[in-house]
C-alpha cells in the first residue's frame, strides 16, 4: 500500500501537491509584536481601544499580511498605530499561540517619526521603563519586556 502511495504522490507533481497538502495541513495567522524601545530604555506601550477593559496596555501588535516578511510587520505596524518609525532587532520569541495563531516578537529601536496615534485603534501611548510598567498590562507583553518569555 506505501508503495502505492508513493507512486501515485510522484505522478502527480508539482500544482497538485501543493494543493493536497494546502488542505490537509492547518492554515495559521501570524501575530506580531514589537517590543520598541527608545534611546533612553524606555519601552512604547499602547493603551489598546479593542482590548479587554482590565488589559487594555500592550506593546504595538499585529498581524502579518501574507507574503510579508515577519520584521517588516513590526515595522508597519508602529508605523500605523503610532507614526513613529523602527528598525527591526533580533527575534525574540517564536511559538504557535492560541488556536489557529503563530506569535513572534521582535526587539525594535525608534529611529524617528512623529507621535500620532491612529484613534481608531489605541487611545494612548507611553514610553515606560521597565520598573515602571502600567496595570493592566497584558502579562505576556510583561514577560517580553522584561526578557522572561522562556524560549
Amino acid at each position: 500500500m506505501k508503495t502505492i502511495v508513493a507512486r501515485v504522490w510522484r505522478a502527480l507533481r508539482g500544482p497538485m501537491q501543493w494543493r493536497i497538502l494546502w488542505l490537509a495541513h492547518a492554515k495559521y495567522m501570524v501575530g506580531v509584536t514589537g517590543v520598541v524601545r527608545d534611546h533612553e530604555g524606555r519601552v512604547l506601550l499602547l493603551r489598546h481601544r479593542m482590548w479587554p477593559q482590565d488589559r487594555p496596555w500592550g506593546l504595538p501588535t499585529g498581524y502579518a499580511t501574507r507574503g510579508e516578511d515577519f520584521a517588516d510587520t513590526v515595522v508597519r505596524e508602529v508605523h500605523e498605530e503610532t507614526g513613529l518609525d523602527v528598525k527591526t532587532g533580533r527575534l525574540i520569541h517564536l511559538k504557535s499561540g492560541y488556536k489557529l495563531r503563530v506569535e513572534v516578537a521582535y526587539e525594535a529601536t525608534l529611529v524617528g517619526g512623529t507621535l500620532k496615534i491612529d484613534s481608531s485603534e489605541i487611545l494612548e501611548a507611553q514610553w515606560c521603563t521597565p520598573t515602571s510598567l502600567p496595570a493592566g498590562l497584558q502579562p505576556s507583553h510583561r514577560e517580553l519586556i522584561l526578557g522572561e518569555t522562556g524560549n
